[in-house]
């Protein structure tokens, strides 16, 4: 039982050892809690995102844990609200507060088969924020409604209505239609075109060159802070392995993805996240440390807009 104090600020720079010791204990909960922080925010990218604070937030409070048989529990009621708080963020506002509403009568609908929990995992971004949560913990991660409810800040009855609806939502959609990469100007993708071809090169000044003189690195589990501070270009130029980075788009927003190459095939390994502004890269997010953002990925979700001729999955 972790028993920490005079916790630190959120951690910039390298990660320090007892930061690395906590992520490597709740790391058997790491994947369970981006895929549901994935699905609600229809995003890996974000999903992921927030699952890190989700961890970091659990770190400095820590010592209010008062049973380490908690924990998974725990981390997914952190994730929750973090994802709600998102989601509101993100222009949504009314709809979560409409969709938290607990006095909508029940319509009668059955739970899914474990064979249907994959697409309906695809499908629960369609639903307002209760719905998709309920559905997604209730569903897909087995929770029970006294759970649910717990993790939701709601009542079994309030659960059982969202289920309903939700349930209800889901089998009247039509099939989804594939989606497409959201386009990027055409300067933007000349910037980040140019970034690949000089990280492929190792011309570490030349990438540098495309970088604003403050920009921002946030490599996963590892470090928080300035890209002029970090070992970030060294790592790559160490790697003994064969690998190359491609222009690509997971859940249709344009991403960088590294791929390793594995006998005649190439996999791929992980995707890293660069924001551009003023015409210059002024935030990285490489997610190195993240093999589970991409398992399970679907041509709908993943794909290289300039890659190698042969593509493994990792």
């Amino acid at each position: 039982m972790w028993q920490l104090k005079d916790m630190p600020e959120r951690p910039t720079g390298l990660f320090d050892a007892r930061y690395r010791a906590f992520l490597e204990t709740v790391s058997g909960v790491r994947a369970q809690l981006h895929r549901y922080c994935a699905r609600m925010t229809a995003s890996r990218l974000d999903g992921e995102d927030l699952v890190q604070e989700t961890l970091f937030e659990a770190y400095t409070n820590i010592e209010t844990l008062d049973d380490a048989r908690r924990l998974k529990p725990w981390l997914f009621r952190i994730a929750h609200n973090r994802c709600i708080d998102f989601l509101r963020r993100r222009d949504v506002r009314e709809r979560a507060e409409h969709a938290y509403s607990d006095d909508i009568g029940v319509v009668s609908a059955e739970p899914a088969a474990t064979d249907a929990r994959r697409a309906i995992e695809r499908l629960v971004g369609h639903l307002p924020p209760k719905e998709r949560a309920c559905i997604l913990l209730k569903d897909v991660f087995d929770y029970s409604l006294e759970e649910t409810a717990e993790l939701v800040d709601s009542t079994v009855g309030g659960v059982k209505s969202a289920l309903s609806r939700g349930r209800a939502k889901l089998a009247d959609l039509p099939p989804e239609p594939a989606g497409e990469p959201n386009r990027l100007d055409p300067d933007t993708a000349g910037l980040l075109q140019r970034y690949v071809d000089l990280f492929n090169r190792h011309d570490w000044d030349g990438v540098r060159s495309l970088t604003s003189a403050d920009a921002r690195l946030r490599v996963a589990d590892c470090f928080d802070g300035l890209l002029r501070s970090s070992p970030y270009f060294v790592e790559y130029e160490r790697n003994p392995e064969t690998w190359t980075m491609e222009l690509g788009a997971i859940d249709g927003e344009p991403v960088l993805i590294v791929l390793f190459q594995r006998g005649d095939r190439w996999q791929v390994a992980w995707p890293v996240r660069v924001h551009v502004a003023g015409r210059v890269i002024d935030r990285i997010e490489d997610y190195y440390a993240c093999p589970w953002m991409l398992e399970n990925a679907a041509e709908t979700d993943l794909n290289l807009m300039t890659g190698p001729a042969i593509l493994g999955r990792a």
